[in-house]
């Protein structure tokens, strides 16, 4: 059985992880699969729009956590081939079609869609709270939610698709048996239009995405150097046994006080 599969309706390409007995676990058989698929989805003269969506239960259930176990490091290991998805190259316009659960790494895939549509009663969270040292503090604010919202997002809380439809991160909302066929709308509306004005209004569109600044990102590479590191695995290996982990939260205690700081704006030279 393929762990990704591919199947065209004219000049548009459906992308569908289908490791359902996992939940669409991000294996590194599925992620080089979906690499496959959309370097096809890519390079191809007739294809220009694609709808990514999954089998089952869950759209991906994010980060094989066996997996990691078994590789006995956090992660998504070493991607065997690039993947346009995620490396920027993919200038085609991406629908995400969420039929279910979309958790940690398979909330970052809906994150690098263009448009989304989901079924109700599929539930989004974004997980790193639970499996890193710091929790998924951008992820809110890349998608423009309110400080309170991004704030919950961060911390873990799950959300259902009717609340994130509701904040503007979806764009619509149907019945599991409209999923596709919605999907397939909005493609098709996609190319109703010129194609360079299509290829460039999404081209442009990303780059307005709202980023991260240096310094944050500096403090985030800081804070994700704060706290045991035997947590990260210690998570995983909780989730594989199904047991509640047993953190030690830092090495030192008294690190709990040491936080770095946000570094301080550079004056300018007086006149």
């Amino acid at each position: 059985m393929a762990f990704v599969e591919t199947e065209r309706h004219g000049q548009v390409m459906v992308i569908r992880m289908n490791r359902p007995e996992r939940l669409n676990a991000l294996g590194q058989e599925l992620r080089t699969g979906l690499a496959e698929a959309w370097y096809e989805f890519r390079d191809s003269d007739q294809l220009e729009v694609a709808v990514f969506t999954g089998t089952g239960r869950a759209f991906c259930a994010g980060e094989d956590m066996k997996e990691s176990v078994e590789r006995g490091a956090p992660g998504r290991g070493q991607q065997t081939i690039a993947d346009p998805f995620r490396d920027g190259t993919l200038l085609k316009p991406v629908i995400a079609a969420i039929n279910g659960y979309a958790m940690g790494g398979g909330f970052q895939l809906v994150e690098r869609t263009d448009l989304r549509v989901a079924a109700r009663g599929a539930i989004f969270e974004v997980s790193e709270a639970k499996r890193w040292l710091l929790g998924g503090y951008n992820h809110g604010f890349l998608a423009g939610l309110p400080h309170p919202i991004a704030t919950e997002m961060a911390l873990g809380f799950r959300f259902t698709a009717e609340r994130l439809y509701q904040v503007g991160f979806l764009n619509r909302l149907v019945e599991p048996e409209a999923l596709l066929p919605t999907a397939l709308e909005m493609a098709e509306h996609l190319l109703t239009l010129p194609p360079a004005s299509r290829v460039n209004t999404v081209y442009m569109m990303r780059q307005m995405r709202p980023q991260i600044s240096p310094p944050l990102q500096r403090l985030a590479a800081q804070l994700n150097e704060h706290g045991a590191k035997d947590d990260l695995m210690e998570s995983r290996r909780a989730f594989a046994e199904k047991r509640t982990p047993n953190f030690k939260g830092w090495n030192d205690p008294a690190d709990r006080y040491r936080l770095p700081t946000l570094e301080a704006p550079e004056q300018k030279a007086s006149e």
